[in-house]
């Protein structure tokens, strides 16, 4: 059984930026073991596994250690993928969407050099952050809430910047949530933040989904609903985002790193 495999550098115009995805289209799904060994050897924190249907496609992601109900950068790199490589035949399309398990319809629409993701707002509760993670995390919290992260704002964005987080102690203060955002006012643009995922022990580059939650929280603190933010990570990345309502619209760019194929 072979696959065709991209790996996609996403919410960056450069490679070696922006956040890394593998995409890999295919005709049917295999077993979900398949999957998840695929995911495992791509190393990446995500794989994206997308299947064309009538007038949309299927997608899934996996990082290596199991499925993720919703994810930004790989949609963005799918989306990327279909558009761009000619054997999909996406290239004329203005917009692709996409059918989830358990986020309904994602669409992605071109807009100049931008492609724009139509997601699910995730805004949370407030909620006074436990002891512990404002311990693991090494700052006193300005503002916190409770989606499927823990968003954690600070003061200003070189908090944000020089924070280093002791993720052994952050393990233990994430049940019930994927991961947890810090943020911050920015001075390039409307917020940073930066993502960790502790289960995995890792700090995701430039996390789309957790915009779901950002975008709401900053369209409420600075009376806007058109915002740009930059993820500061080591590889870091830019979007483009837009609060409407109950959704919110994620941009960015992206640029092909390796096309494969891969043999099981």
């Amino acid at each position: 059984m072979t696959y065709d495999l991209y790996q996609v550098d996403a919410f960056t115009r450069r490679v070696f930026r922006g956040n890394p995805a593998a995409v890999c289209p295919m005709d049917d799904w295999p077993a979900d073991e398949v999957l998840l060994n695929i995911a495992r050897e791509n190393n990446l924190s995500e794989t994206a596994y997308i299947i064309p249907r009538k007038g949309y496609w299927d997608i899934r992601w996996f990082t290596p250690a199991g499925e993720m109900d919703l994810a930004g950068h790989p949609t963005l790199a799918a989306a990327w993928t279909i558009f761009r490589m000619p054997k999909l035949g996406g290239s004329r399309l203005d917009a692709v969407v996409f059918r989830t398990r358990d986020a309904g319809d994602l669409t992605v629409r071109r807009d100049g050099d931008l492609l724009v993701m139509d997601f699910p707002a995730r805004p949370g509760v407030d909620r006074p952050p436990p002891k512990a993670l404002v311990q693991a995390l090494g700052f006193e919290p300005v503002a916190a809430r409770k989606a499927r992260d823990w968003l954690v704002a600070a003061a200003d964005p070189e908090t944000v910047a020089a924070c280093d987080p002791d993720m052994g102690a952050l393990r233990g203060v994430v049940s019930g949530v994927e991961g947890i955002i810090i943020t911050a006012p920015g001075r390039e643009a409307d917020f940073v933040s930066r993502y960790f995922a502790p289960e995995l022990g890792i700090e995701d580059p430039v996390t789309g989904s957790a915009h779901c939650t950002l975008v709401p929280y900053w369209s409420e603190r600075l009376g806007k609903t058109r915002l740009r933010a930059r993820q500061i990570s080591r590889r870091g990345g830019e979007l483009v985002l837009e609060h409407r309502g109950d959704r919110v619209s994620i941009g960015g760019e992206a640029c092909l790193y390796l096309e494969g194929r891969i043999t099981i």
